[in-house]
């Protein structure tokens, strides 16, 4: 007997924005994707490598802004999977931290459809790319990750504990909750703390400052950094100008 092949839905992590961080299984799975579900955070060079039959849905989140519901997603999700066999939810970075990517597996699990999650660089890493590691020996004992912006409309409580450790912070989606960032460090003793924010980490628009963490709305407004961004905080901010400081110390002793 013929063996039935199961339809498949995809859920894809885009990485950071460069095609050449796409990893080869997502490259694959993007070449042969008969549909595409991209989010507006997806660079357009990475849809080229579709097939040129390939349908692309936007189904695309303006931050704040403009957003197709995550249940209209999710309807089409299991609209697409019926017709075609192989359906791709593409989303930038990683699918699974922060991107809502384990809902659309909810979505479609004990409905005859095989998933096949392929993870993504996250937005985080990106920083590398500016001289940020998110963790150094003797700096950083581990890297906090919270969302800037809950289901509530709220600022995740755990900035509180956050604040506390001598762990790097990595915020998404908080760049309207930047007053109440900073209040926090400050009132910890902390608005000392260097901070960064970070706009398309890996193209060639890449725009990044660095301050003070109390000075977050203060520079983000002189710079016009909006959405989308990540706000890294932590000593390794600073890191590299540190160590370079150190050496030349060395060198003139």
């Amino acid at each position: 007997m013929k063996e039935i092949k199961k339809k498949t839905l995809f859920i894809v992590g885009s990485g950071p924005g460069d095609p050449e961080l796409l990893t080869i299984k997502a490259y694959k799975a993007i070449e042969n994707a008969e549909v595409i579900l991209y989010d507006n955070l997806i660079n357009q060079e990475i849809l080229q490598i579709a097939d040129k039959n390939c349908l692309k849905h936007y189904v695309g989140k303006h931050p704040y802004g403009k957003y197709v519901p995550q249940e209209e997603i999710n309807e089409l999700i299991l609209h697409y999977c019926s017709i075609f066999d192989r359906v791709l939810r593409l989303k930038g970075g990683d699918p699974y931290l922060f991107g809502r990517g384990f809902e659309e597996w909810l979505t479609v699990q004990n409905r005859s459809i095989d998933i096949t999650y392929i993870p993504g660089i996250s937005s985080m890493q990106g920083a590398g790319l500016h001289n940020i590691p998110l963790t150094h020996r003797g700096v950083s004992e581990g890297v906090w990750v919270l969302t800037g912006m809950k289901k509530d409309g709220t600022l995740s409580s755990d900035l509180q504990l956050a604040v506390q450790s001598r762990s790097t912070v990595v915020i998404y989606m908080g760049m309207r909750k930047l007053d109440e960032i900073a209040r926090t460090y400050v009132l910890h003793g902390k608005g000392e703390t260097t901070a960064s924010i970070i706009q398309h980490a890996s193209l060639p628009q890449q725009r990044q400052v660095h301050c003070k963490v109390k000075d977050l709305v203060k520079i983000s407004k002189e710079y016009n950094m909006g959405h989308p961004a990540i706000i890294i905080i932590g000593d390794v901010v600073n890191l590299q100008h540190t160590l370079t400081l150190a050496t030349e110390k060395r060198h003139i002793i």
